[in-house]
């Protein structure tokens, strides 16, 4: 037995601006009131806390206008406004037996038909009979009416509150529920009468609290989303975490205004900002000019990551200057004792940085060198010692291979020399203080230190370039030895995990192994002195390098394992190219598929896959195509002996035309202009196909009686095939009537 349910009436949200009548709606208030959240959480939490209650609504088929979050670090709020207060009713249908089996003879219901009638609460005479493809069945059909939203609600909040999950969550009570932190007070409202929910022991009522500080210690009596809202701002608290957003930005421009400072631009730390404070209040401060001496990097990140304070630049020269802005969570007459108890704090941490800064300094990195040998770089795969060695090896491949793309040209060859030092010491800077202290900035304390040290300018921008770009549209490595640092780095790190079967799954990427090879495509395709790489051979060295390293090899990844990470690494290809270039993924896919995965150059693919886009969309494209499809399904589905074609058994002038087409002569002088990268002349090569396919296929029957010609027709085709092929994979491109 079947069943299906049909709504009388649509149950999506009614479209915004569109009021269901006071009489049938009403508006929802629910607030979950917490100890201070982290800032991390409260952003996806309201997200996912929208996104459920729109969710849980819709299945229970109540109505509502609109559905939006608020939040701070103290609260998570939903309000819904336009909701029903009454489901929508359903009418019910189920199928039960045949009308056959259903009645007797006489026409009389059986004890089948009793039974299912009984079953589905309603009596026999009510059973209807219809026509299905099956026969004649018997259908129940049930009208539900729609229970009281208040109703609904009750059931539906507490699933609501429960779908909101926390990378780390805890337990506080003998509930058992589990929560970001202590949950202390809940609100819910509809149409301004109380939700009785409980959650985690806690019954909602009408009362929530203000601000911490400013507000008074009896809360507030909540009657809809509106005095909710006034009677917050009374006590100190913006919910509306956009609102906080613009105020912490007006009042940062006004102080930079006022002091003729510019505002070290950071969407983290204003985040940060907007989800620590319920009342944001911007203050400047300073501290030594002393400091100033330290790097202006450990300075940025040490009043960021410890103190979550704005840095401020001088305005002309772009320099750090000894002042920073600083965004409390309170409002108070004088703001003065805040701002000295910030400065004092903030000493504290910059003396601290200045000390490991100078510490570091007191020992070379190359005499930090064997130390990495007690460092781990994965459990798998040895220590960092191994890895920069592995590196510095694949380094003087990848200069080898450069060499010989661009005939060694002063532009875009970087000097091997100064690449395998940078390589020799780029880790060490793991070692240090600074970077102890900072993880974030590895890299850059590495070049400051190597400049320190004595090393080439190459060679310390090498260093503090190696991890660019850190982010998908992050900034790229200036140097060419930078970015050769940063490709071996990242060659080596795919071709490790690869080698022990730690590749990425769905969503889990937990080394990043994405990010990597996006990196190294667009090191390829935008670096600076557009450096040609021979990628195909460089994952194959790299893949070798690691395999004489003597890790275990994973039995999954053992087999083409050179393909298995090409094919990863045109996945983000794919995505670059149809992101940043716009490309079609049947334009990309026809040429990645014909592409050599043990030698090949980025930029000639990229180059390649233009020339076929703009191809695409003139007129005579898609019929060429048809024609090419034709053939190539023949070629495909048919057998025959492949034999060599064999002129003497043309039977048509056609035969004759189209094997001139794709002769030697015509393949050397479309190899000729494949080499030169004239993808576009080639193209146009392929396009004067045309006719004679056309003609081909409007003469002669390809699958003749006499299997001899039947099977030279086929080799011609196959010719073709090939032909084609030596561009790109056309059975990829889709077009109309392929």
């Amino acid at each position: 037995m079947t069943q299906t349910q049909k709504p009388r009436r649509p149950v999506s949200p009614v479209k915004k601006g569109k009021r269901l009548s006071p009489a049938t709606a009403a508006e929802l208030l629910l607030e979950i009131g917490v100890e201070e959240l982290p800032y991390q959480v409260i952003a996806p939490a309201l997200i996912v806390l929208k996104d459920s209650a729109e969710q849980l609504l819709k299945g229970q088929r109540l109505a509502f206008q609109s559905a939006r979050t608020l939040g701070t670090p103290r609260r998570l709020t939903l309000v819904v406004e336009g909701l029903a207060t009454q489901q929508t009713s359903m009418v019910k249908e189920a199928m039960g037996p045949s009308k056959a089996v259903a009645f007797d003879q006489a026409g009389q219901p059986t004890r089948a038909a009793t039974g299912f009638a009984a079953g589905q609460g309603v009596s026999v005479q009510d059973l209807q009979v219809r026509q299905t493809p099956k026969g004649e069945y018997l259908f129940a059909v049930k009208q539900e009416p729609g229970r009281p939203a208040k109703v609904v609600l009750e059931e539906l909040l507490p699933q609501l509150i429960a779908r909101l999950s926390f990378p780390k969550a805890m337990k506080w009570n003998n509930t058992g529920v589990r929560f970001a932190r202590p949950v202390r007070w809940l609100v819910a409202l509809y149409g301004g009468a109380t939700l009785p929910i409980e959650v985690s022991g806690i019954t909602a009522g009408n009362r929530t609290e203000g601000h911490r500080v400013l507000g008074s210690a009896n809360g507030i009596v909540v009657r809809d989303a509106e005095s909710y809202l006034k009677g917050l701002e009374r006590q100190g608290v913006t919910p509306d975490p956009q609102r906080r957003s613009h105020m912490i930005e007006e009042q940062i421009a006004a102080l930079c205004k006022e002091t003729g400072f510019t505002l070290n631009v950071d969407g983290d730390l204003l985040d940060q900002a907007v989800y620590t404070t319920e009342c944001p209040n911007a203050i400047i401060g300073s501290f030594k000019s002393a400091y100033l001496e330290v790097p202006q990097e450990i300075l940025i990140t040490s009043m960021k990551e410890h103190q979550g304070f704005f840095s401020l630049l001088h305005k002309e020269t772009g320099k750090l200057v000894p002042h920073f802005i600083a965004v409390t969570n309170n409002r108070a007459k004088d703001m003065g004792l805040i701002r000295e108890g910030n400065e004092r704090v903030l000493a504290a941490r910059l003396a601290d940085a200045k000390f490991f800064f100078d510490e570091d300094r007191k020992v070379k990195l190359e005499e930090r060198v064997t130390k990495l040998a007690g460092v781990t770089f994965h459990q798998k795969l040895g220590t960092m010692a191994q890895k920069q060695e592995r590196v510095g090896e694949l380094i003087e491949r990848i200069v080898e291979n450069i060499c010989d793309s661009v005939g060694h040209s002063p532009i875009s060859s970087p000097d091997l020399s100064e690449c395998q030092r940078a390589a020799k010491i780029c880790k060490a800077d793991l070692l240090t203080g600074i970077v102890g202290e900072f993880p974030e900035l590895q890299g850059i304390m590495g070049g400051e230190y190597a400049k320190h040290d004595g090393e080439s300018l190459a060679v310390s921008q090498a260093i503090r370039d190696q991890y660019l770009p850190r982010s998908i549209e992050g900034e790229l490595p200036k140097t060419v030895e930078g970015q050769v640092l940063s490709l071996a780095d990242r060659l080596d790190s795919l071709a490790a995990f690869f080698h022990v079967g730690i590749v990425p799954t769905g969503s889990e990427d937990p080394y990043a192994l994405r990010r990597h090879a996006t990196a190294i495509v667009r090191i390829l395709l935008e670096g600076a002195g557009a450096i040609m790489l021979d990628l195909g051979q460089a994952v194959e060295n790299a893949r070798a390098i690691v395999a004489e390293s003597g890790f275990k090899t994973d039995p999954v990844q053992s087999g083409d394992a050179q393909r298995r990470l090409v094919e990863f690494l045109f996945e983000r290809v794919r995505h670059y190219v149809r992101t940043i270039h716009g490309l079609r993924d049947d334009v990309m896919n026809a040429v990645l598929y014909v592409a050599d995965r043990q030698s090949f150059e980025l930029r000639d693919l990229l180059a390649k896959m233009q020339a076929l886009q703009s191809m695409t969309v003139k007129p005579e494209f898609d019929s060429l195509i048809v024609g090419f499809k034709r053939a190539h399904r023949l070629v495909e589905k048919e057998r025959w002996d492949r034999k060599p074609v064999d002129p003497t058994r043309f039977q048509a002038q056609s035969e004759r035309d189209l094997h001139d087409s794709v002769s030697q002569t015509q393949r050397d002088k479309m190899t000729g202009f494949m080499h030169a990268g004239q993808y576009g002349y080639a193209i146009d090569y392929l396009v004067e196909l045309k006719p004679a396919i056309d003609a081909f296929f409007a003469a002669v029957m390809v699958n003749a009686e006499d299997p001899a010609v039947r099977s030279n027709r086929l080799s011609l085709l196959q010719e073709v095939d090939e032909f084609f092929r030596r561009f790109a994979d056309f059975s990829q491109i889709v077009v109309q009537g392929s």
